[in-house]
């Protein structure tokens, strides 16, 4: 059985390699008549694509999305929509000398020892590139969201490189437009600025945090126990490359925290309840509270380095690698924009599921009930 799929009623099934002639994602379930133009998703996949800056992988891709079906005059028809971003740039020959041998950190071996098979030309299918198909279907459902929930915002900032972390809460989500690193604190951006620099001529790599944020969201969203919105949430970001860890609000921090400590205490306000704070991330037993829904997730050194490593080849030898190409010395700069297209089919897909199962919220906090 193969997994390339997820998703409920808002199904994403993503497709191609690395170094293949052509990558994409079939999208089902998008709601018709959305307004849908390739010129509205390629704002999302021009935030994602290589070559931007010194900070990432030289490699050169337009990372140009064509849409093949499920449009007819700008406009989603409710059939399959076909995406595919076409590889231009692809330099094979830099895997050559890795054909034989697993790089450490990477997912060759496991690959390997699954399937009997690899494509060792960029990692294939294991390649951080899969991931513009992803972004390709976050700005399907972003256009979806918009029609449904206009006031809904997500966005996403790396806020630590290495251990060198944003300033406390400090999120200027302008600043994160003005920087390489979309970074929300200009201050850390210079630092890493310097930092990455230096790790990049070194012949290093660093991992970072990010943190994605859904604000608009309304209560109500997730359908317990096993399809709790935090839960897909979780799956959807721990599935994209290179991440090892994924927390809601507070996440780990909460363990050091007393019970008097962690309560949001809710009070009555003139549209609802409100909140005196947001250690739970906006979700409480996997339902939206309709507060800001707070993602973040850790991501690894890019594997791929230039500094010598020990490993084995095919053959079971032991042996040094040099990983040679074109790679991002923190792959986590790119992984922003891939954050928040994860957020975005997530929430459109329990958006979906929460419209069909119970319509408008049922429960109605400070009137009186009828009967």
């Amino acid at each position: 059985m193969s997994f390339n799929t997820f998703g409920h009623l808002f199904r994403v099934t993503t497709w191609g390699e690395s170094h293949g002639p052509a990558l994409g994602a079939t999208v089902d379930g998008c709601p018709p008549g959305v307004p849908l133009t390739e010129a509205d998703i390629q704002p999302w996949m021009d935030a994602r694509k290589p070559g931007q800056n010194k900070y990432t992988t030289q490699r050169r891709e337009a990372d140009q999305v064509e849409i093949l079906s499920g449009t007819f005059e700008g406009q989603t028809t409710g059939t399959p929509i076909q995406l595919m971003i076409r590889n231009t740039d692809q330099r094979s020959k830099d895997y050559g000398d890795i054909a034989q041998k697993f790089r450490p950190g990477h997912a060759d071996i496991t690959y390997f020892q699954k399937y009997g098979i690899r494509d060792y030309r960029g990692g294939g299918r294991s390649s951080a590139r899969e991931t513009a198909a992803r972004v390709a279907a976050g700005a399907v459902a972003r256009a979806a969201l918009a029609q449904i929930l206009p006031d809904l915002q997500i966005r996403g900032a790396m806020v630590a490189m290495g251990v060198d972390r944003v300033a406390g809460n400090a999120r200027d989500w302008e600043e994160t437009q003005r920087n390489p690193f979309w970074c929300p604190d200009a201050s850390a951006a210079a630092r890493w600025a310097e930092q990455l620099d230096t790790l990049r001529k070194s012949g290093n790599s660093v991992g970072a945090l990010i943190e994605i944020s859904a604000i608009g969201a309304p209560p109500g969203l997730g359908a317990p126990v096993y399809a709790k919105l935090d839960t897909e949430l979780a799956a959807a970001c721990m599935s994209i490359n290179a991440v090892k860890g994924v927390e809601i609000g507070d996440g780990m921090d909460t363990s050091l925290l007393t019970g008097v400590q962690n309560a949001d205490e809710i009070r009555m306000g003139e549209c609802g309840p409100e909140y005196s704070s947001n250690h739970a991330g906006g979700i409480l037993g996997g339902i939206s509270t309709g507060q800001e829904i707070v993602v973040r997730f850790a991501v690894k050194p890019t594997s791929s380095i230039l500094t010598p490593r020990k490993t084995i080849t095919l053959s079971g030898e032991e042996t040094e690698i040099v990983t040679k190409g074109r790679h991002d010395p923190c792959v986590g700069i790119r992984a922003v924009p891939v954050g928040e297209a994860m957020v975005a089919c997530v929430l459109l897909d329990h958006v979906l599921l929460h419209r069909g199962q119970v319509g408008e919220n049922r429960g109605r906090i400070g009137q009186v009930p009828v009967g």
